[in-house]
């Protein structure tokens, strides 16, 4: 339960002003059609997560819990630091037209490719290789993501004018470095 709940809270703060619920504001703006956005942010996060979940366990299996544990630690440790970095949509990860797969289909697609290497599918690499719980840590980080971005896509803007994604940030930086130092301050813990 443990994996479950810190994969969820991590994501749904690392989400918080990510390109990916930008990426959700600006479905929601073009389409005007929330369910199948919905859906397709939740497909793309289960396939995405599932492939950092399953780096995350290999990574845990091929390394002994030295070298995992100090991994780990400084990974949070730096997810700290990237946590005070604000993110911004990236030109190249806009849906410049709805393809030819409808509004579900182009979610999926955009979803997935702008979440590739994003602070939160990294954050499930490295929570996947920290809790032997793999289901746990894709089902949480998944829920994270939609608590994230479900509200974006029916409140938008008004959600992120309100919210200070300063405050957001800071908050899940603390979260990463506690962490990353309890998993460096305690090498008889298992991981």
């Amino acid at each position: 339960m443990e994996a479950f709940l810190v994969s969820t809270g991590i994501v749904a703060l690392g989400e918080m002003g990510d390109k990916t619920q930008l990426l959700a504001i600006l479905l929601a703006a073009r389409f005007r059609r929330p369910l199948p956005i919905i859906f397709g942010i939740l497909v793309a996060t289960l396939a995405n997560h599932a492939l950092a979940g399953a780096l995350g366990q290999w990574v845990a299996d091929a390394l002994g819990p030295t070298w995992l544990r100090w991994i780990i630690g400084v990974s949070f440790i730096a997810m700290a630091g990237w946590m005070l970095i604000p993110d911004r949509l990236d030109d190249d990860t806009a849906p410049k037209q709805a393809l030819r797969l409808g509004v579900f289909g182009t979610t999926v697609i955009a979803f997935f490719l702008a979440e590739m290497g994003d602070k939160t599918q990294i954050a499930t690499v490295a929570l996947a290789a920290r809790y032997d719980a793999f289901v746990a840590v894709v089902a949480g980080s998944t829920l994270g993501m939609m608590l994230a971005n479900v509200p974006a896509v029916y409140f938008g803007e008004a959600v992120a004018r309100r919210v200070s994604m300063r405050w957001v940030h800071g908050i899940s930086a603390l979260i990463f470095l506690v962490l990353g130092l309890l998993t460096l301050l305690n090498p008889g813990q298992r991981l």
